[in-house]
């Protein structure tokens, strides 16, 4: 008699369509989601209900994550990469804080308080940052590839585009505390207070879980 494999796949609870073809960043500063697009080159505001397109700013130098902090949008971008800020209602760019050591390697970014998290690439870690000076506070090494990047209680939670995985880590030690795949390819990445949100490159939509579930699959 054949095994029936068990599917461990995060079930998806709700979708947004996504306006652009080139998905990136992702957050929620509890009005509205904001996203970007690389190859639109354009950072939008979405009607959390319906997913409308509500403002759309220019920002040809967009990259990977954003977030929002000290009333700016932060947006990695750049070559080398570094965090842009930009004014959420005209899309000017107000000025940039370099991540050093230069490089292609940030992918996710979370604003907490005076605190930034990041997660990079080559090698994979998470890092918590002061906002005001870019300086290390806090480095683990995790498992996987990061991309999106949030933060929900105590757990940062990061998308692995290339595993199409997401993963839970806990912030002081970064213990996994759980990790399984979704449908698609995430990319940017946001908690809205209730549910995961995670740009799904693959499937042109936002795409939203319960981090029960996530927590629930263990590591």
């Amino acid at each position: 008699m054949a095994i029936r494999e068990i599917d461990t796949t995060l079930p998806v609870v709700r979708t947004l369509p996504a306006p652009g073809r080139y998905l990136c960043g992702l957050t929620f500063d509890g009005e509205f989601f904001w996203h970007s697009d690389q190859e639109a080159g354009e950072i939008y505001a979405l009607a959390p209900g319906d997913g409308t397109v509500v403002r759309t700013l220019s920002c040809p130098r967009v990259r990977a994550d954003l977030t929002v902090g000290g009333g700016a949008l932060c947006q990695v971008g750049g070559r080398p990469k570094r965090i842009l800020l930009i004014d959420p209602l005209t899309g000017d760019v107000l000025g940039e804080k370099e991540v050093a050591p230069p490089s292609g390697r940030l992918c996710g970014v979370e604003t907490k308080g005076v605190a930034m998290w990041m997660g990079l690439r080559g090698p994979s870690v998470v890092q918590l940052r002061d906002v005001a000076t870019m300086t290390v506070q806090r480095e683990f090494p995790v498992p996987g590839v990061p991309s999106g990047l949030t933060v929900a209680g105590d757990l940062v939670v990061y998308a692995d585009f290339e595993g199409a995985m997401l993963r839970a880590v806990d912030a002081r030690h970064g213990t996994l505390r759980g990790q399984a795949p979704v449908a698609g390819r995430p990319v940017g990445l946001t908690w809205d207070g209730g549910l995961l949100w995670y740009a799904d490159f693959a499937g042109r939509r936002l795409a939203a879980v319960r981090l029960p579930d996530l927590l629930a699959t263990g590591c």
